[in-house]
């Protein structure tokens, strides 16, 4: 007897209210994947001691002086509609702190204020890819760029990385036998979540001069550009290399530098000539960032700097502290990242990675995320998020550890 196709199943049993509500739903929608990552927090969130590592945010609240900033404008009546591209104070402030990190012109003009990293993605998204186009995404990757691509009807081209004794590298001939008459932009995340991948000079180069020859939009997510650990102090930029005519959209959050992920807000860097087109779609997608946050963002970039270098020291100690005593073990695969702060390991034998995490939450009570979440290249790995405190840190290395040395 054949097996029963779906179509068959639908026509023997009567579709209830609820599948013909599904039904009706944008396909963009309901074949979004689900996250791996949320399903690892819904498991093991309510488990009493469990030190969770699978997100990517540190345990420190907002500064202070940022929450203060806010507050003050929220009781100054700073509650109304506000400008579209951001108010003109917390503009000037990027251009300022982009001018002090990276040497560029200070030109507001360039920046528009956006609800969140993510936001500042699917603007740059909604800027470059219609239905039916492609954009190629180096993996393992954060996977919330992809699930953007394809909420616009566009396919998201993954592109696994090379992986060796030094770690994760791009594969740039892999990259260009990717490109088709489709491809409208190569999206790169460097530092990256999940790897640690740092892109050297020479190796945005490359990319840049590939995205020019085949006229096609990079989108840069350098959001973890100030977690880096060569002797530079900030990881290699295309702000390094770029022409003003460069087809290149940055894409910024206030989420890390300055603990702020609650907040949700963010930037788009962009040629000025695109802010009509950013403005409207800021408009259409949210009306605007509430201006008494803008007032917080303001004063994270003015006032920041002291908690910045703190949170990349924590960061650096931190990678060391769980890194070193895991690698000692000699039974994980891992190599240290140069930037970030992720550790993606493998455990040599444990291929289901998905059951592995799960494992670990009930046997070792750790919580981690399985690189099955970010696409091809992730399949053996797991993700540590590292920036925590020294406490929860060392007792989260003891139960790996100990795990480890009971199970492998």
């Amino acid at each position: 007897m054949s097996p029963m196709t779906s179509a068959t199943l639908r026509a023997a049993a009567p579709e209830s209210a609820e599948d013909r509500l599904l039904a009706d739903v944008s396909a963009h929608a309901t074949n979004l994947p689900p996250s791996g990552i949320v399903e690892l927090m819904n498991y093991g969130r309510t488990r009493e001691g469990l030190i969770p590592l699978w997100v990517g945010e540190g345990d420190l609240p907002t500064p202070a002086f940022i929450c203060e900033a806010a507050a003050g404008a929220l009781h100054r009546g700073e509650t109304f509609y506000t400008w579209q591209r951001g108010v003109p104070e917390l503009r000037a402030a990027i251009a300022r702190y982009m001018t002090r990190q990276y040497g560029v012109a200070e030109t507001p003009e360039r920046y528009f204020v956006c609800g969140s990293g993510m936001q500042a993605i699917n603007i740059a998204f909604a800027l470059t890819l219609s239905p039916g186009d492609e954009i190629i995404i180096p993996t393992p990757a954060w996977p919330n760029a992809a699930a953007a691509a394809l909420t616009r009807g566009a396919k998201p081209v993954s592109v696994p990385f090379a992986y060796g004794p030094d770690g994760f590298s791009l594969d740039f001939q892999r990259i260009a036998d990717a490109i088709t008459p489709r491809t409208r932009a190569i999206f790169i995340n460097t530092p990256a979540n999940p790897t640690g991948f740092v892109a050297s000079r020479e190796a945005l180069q490359t990319l840049l001069d590939l995205a020019r020859a085949r006229g096609i939009w990079i989108v840069a997510d350098e959001i973890y550009g100030r977690f880096y650990y060569g002797p530079e102090g900030r990881a290699p930029s295309f702000h390094d290399i770029m022409a003003p005519d460069d087809r290149i959209l940055f894409v910024q959050t206030f989420s890390k530098n300055w603990a702020m992920t609650g907040w949700r807000i963010g930037w788009i860097e962009a040629p000025p000539v695109l802010g009509p087109v950013i403005e409207n779609l800021v408009q259409f997608f949210t009306s605007g960032v509430a201006p008494f946050m803008q007032r917080g963002a303001i004063a994270a970039l003015d006032d920041g700097e002291p908690f910045v270098a703190e949170q990349i020291a924590r960061a650096r100690a931190g990678c060391d502290m769980v890194a070193d005593p895991l690698i000692a073990t000699g039974k994980v695969d891992l190599v240290k990242p140069h930037g970030a702060f992720y550790l993606f390991l493998s455990i040599p034998g444990q291929e289901d990675v998905r059951r592995l995490a799960l494992r670990l939450v009930d046997e070792a009570n750790i919580g981690l995320a399985p690189g099955t979440a970010f696409g091809p290249g992730g399949e053996r790995f797991l993700r540590l998020c590292y920036a925590r405190g020294e406490g929860q840190l060392r007792e989260a290395t003891a139960r790996f550890v100990s795990w480890l040395e009971r199970n492998v």
